[in-house]
């Protein structure tokens, strides 16, 4: 059985931090491209950063250009998000997902079928 599983998101204050986990099981996650997507509230799922399957190169949103990067722990077939500085709108449910293709230039959610189920993350002011 193939998964992703999230988790590390939280709430937290406004210019802090959180690093997000992404676990495959069933796969290797070195594989593949990996992507991180979130949806708030009433807005549409949107691509946060994706990246190749050697970690090399990376695409990011310009919203968190500077303050998010990307890491992974092949050992542990895990994919991180380090989320600095954080604002009060990068509150969101946070998604992996993961392709097959190494489609790591086109961050859009329908091309990762390999999905988690979201880990939330809040930040106050």
């Amino acid at each position: 059985q193939l998964e992703l599983v999230e988790s590390g998101g939280g709430l937290v204050q406004s210019g802090g931090s959180l690093r997000l986990s992404c676990v495959a099981s069933g796969f290797r996650l070195d594989r593949y491209a990996v992507g991180w997507f979130r949806q708030a509230p009433g807005k549409e799922r949107e691509g946060v950063l994706c990246v190749d399957s050697d970690n090399g190169d990376a695409v990011f949103a310009d919203s968190v250009k500077g303050r998010f990067t990307v890491s992974r722990d092949n050992a542990k077939n895990t994919v991180y998000l380090q989320m600095n500085n954080l604002k009060p709108e990068d509150t969101a449910n946070y998604f992996c997902g993961a392709d097959a293709g190494n489609r790591w230039s086109r961050c859009r959610w329908d091309l990762y079928p390999y999905r988690g189920q979201g880990t939330q993350v809040t930040v106050a002011l």
